[in-house]
């Protein structure tokens, strides 16, 4: 189930103006929500409470108090309104809300601390906020809530409104999405409901109407980015194969105005990608290389390319996998996931920018057919390769990929890929890797991961590790040993990308979950939306 997002603009509306603030709440109370949900902070509920009965109540919960007919003050009483940024309380209508006009038929309020009074702003404390509002509109009832944070409103904050918003937006798609919902194709559960909560809209004031709506349309884009890769993501890979990536990229065509190319064997053959191929060879289903255009920019503008690693199940080859989690491996087509979200997010968003999207895909398997440990292959650069893993693949189809895209003159390469168990030992679950020699791509990145709480932690591509690459019998080993594992093969990649600015984003440890809540996340298609956006 997709959730629907909307505006709904006040004029002369302001939470934060004791002139405007009683007017404001009367004409936000009036409007018909199944939900109104309304933030305060904690001069709002001292003015609630007052000074030992000497100071007259005022501010946003003191008003809200006498047009509830007392709700407010009786759950303060109560002790259910506290200071603790992120704390809520959900107020349920009462016979006397229609006598001052009020259509809510609940009233969620929530805590911002201070966090909406302060010169610095942070994202990472407002997502606590969003979170707990979110939480409590879903898995019940209420179909549909108005949402009002008097932060938005802020005129000297507008773009952090934005991020407010949009962040607000990427977490409400990310609770509500469910695998098999969204397409009756991929309904696979036959218990699996969709959440009752369908409609958020955001209230915002006359003055910033134009960002807000764009900050939802934004949002909206990314959310559709976001569930495409994850639909992608989550399928068995005998759906879920290269020709299947392949149809999902020339179906947008059509949907959204993109223009998609897909190679087959023989094209891919034709252009000399032997390291790529090298992989696809154990495999019967045949491999893909998906070219994905959006051309919203200039003509001749250099493009933004991102490269996303397209390996529909990865068993490892001949250096086989463990068979415990094996299943896991379908997600190792995160990246070209990501990379395909991203692609549909920008086409929906009308970016202004030229982007490609480029999807080496194939799987990776065991037959008489397969690459062996110690075979030479030569890739589309000329430079050769020993292949010492068989399991160390995703750099084998990505060499080429990265090799291909010189031909666009790109403005900057970014290739997304599910790359190394090293980088979940490095970082965990938090960050995804980040690569690159380039000091502006690195800072561009390092913000947008920021802006969206999708973020990467930044790991060497120092000289001295390419010592690990060296082979005896050709230009380069695919691996580099166990020390530095996530480097190495970011240094193997960095061999390949000489002649353009180049970043590697490695999200082994962050494009899907494992155990109780096992499914992809989505990431990074957030990081990459919100880097398309600030590219100038």
């Amino acid at each position: 189930m997709t959730i629907q997002f909307s505006t709904k603009i006040f004029p002369q509306t302001d939470l934060q103006s004791p002139k405007l603030l009683k007017s404001s709440l009367k004409s936000i109370l009036a409007y018909s929500t199944d939900c109104l949900v309304l933030a305060y902070s904690n001069v709002d509920l001292e003015g609630l409470i007052g000074n030992k009965g000497a100071k007259a109540k005022t501010g946003l919960l003191a008003e809200l108090d006498l047009l509830l007919g007392g709700a407010v003050a009786r759950v303060s009483h109560l002790g259910d309104l506290d200071v603790k940024q992120g704390s809520s309380c959900l107020l349920r209508a009462e016979s006397s809300w229609a006598d001052n006009g009020v259509k809510a038929k609940r009233v969620l309020l929530l805590s911002m601390g201070d966090l909406h009074l302060s010169k610095e702003r942070s994202l990472s404390a407002f997502s606590t906020v969003a979170r707990a509002g979110l939480k409590n509109l879903t898995g019940g009832s209420i179909e549909n809530a108005l949402w009002y944070v008097p932060g938005f409103a802020t005129a000297n904050q507008s773009e952090f409104m934005t991020e407010e918003v949009r962040l607000t937006i990427q977490y409400a798609g990310d609770q509500a999405y469910r695998f098999g919902v969204r397409q009756p194709a991929m309904k696979f559960k036959a218990k699996e409901k969709a959440d009752t909560f369908k409609h958020l809209t955001f209230a915002g004031n006359s003055h910033f109407d134009k960002e807000l709506k764009l900050a939802v349309e934004q949002g909206n884009a990314m959310v559709e980015g976001m569930n495409l890769a994850k639909d992608l993501g989550n399928l068995p890979p005998n759906i879920c194969t290269p020709t299947y990536l392949g149809k999902t990229a020339q179906g947008l065509v059509k949907k959204v105005g993109l223009k998609v190319e897909v190679l087959g064997l023989k094209q891919i053959e034709a252009l000399g990608m032997g390291s790529f191929l090298s992989v696809a060879k154990g495999s019967d289903t045949p491999p893909q290389f998906i070219v994905m255009r959006h051309q919203g920019g200039k003509a001749g503008e250099a493009p933004i390319v991102l490269v996303g690693k397209g390996i529909t199940f990865d068993t490892g080859g001949i250096s086989l996998k463990p068979g415990e989690a094996m299943d896991e491996m379908k997600y190792d087509m995160c990246g070209a996931a990501s990379v395909i979200g991203t692609m549909y997010s920008a086409a929906l968003m009308k970016l202004k920018k030229n982007v490609i999207g480029v999807v080496p895909t194939c799987e990776n398997m065991p037959s008489g057919r397969a690459t062996r440990p110690g075979d030479i292959v030569k890739s589309m650069s000329g430079q050769t390769i020993e292949v010492l893993n068989t399991d160390a693949e995703g750099r084998l189809i990505l060499c080429d990929a990265l090799t291909y895209v010189e031909r666009f003159k790109p403005k900057a390469v970014i290739d997304v890929a599910t790359l190394t168990g090293a980088c979940i030992i490095a970082l965990g679950h938090v960050h995804s890797g980040l690569f690159s020699d380039d000091e502006q791509l690195v800072a561009e990145l390092t913000k947008a991961g920021r802006a969206s709480l999708d973020t990467v932690w930044r790991l060497p591509l120092d000289t001295a590790y390419h010592e690990q690459l060296k082979s005896n019998f050709a230009d380069v080993a695919n691996i580099g040993g166990r020390p530095a594992g996530s480097v190495t093969a970011a240094c193997f990649l960095s061999r390949f990308t000489e002649k353009y600015k180049w970043a590697h984003l490695d999200i082994a440890g962050t494009a899907w979950k494992s155990g109780a809540a096992k499914g992809s996340t989505g990431r990074p298609v957030p990081l990459l939306v919100n880097f398309l956006l600030e590219q100038k």
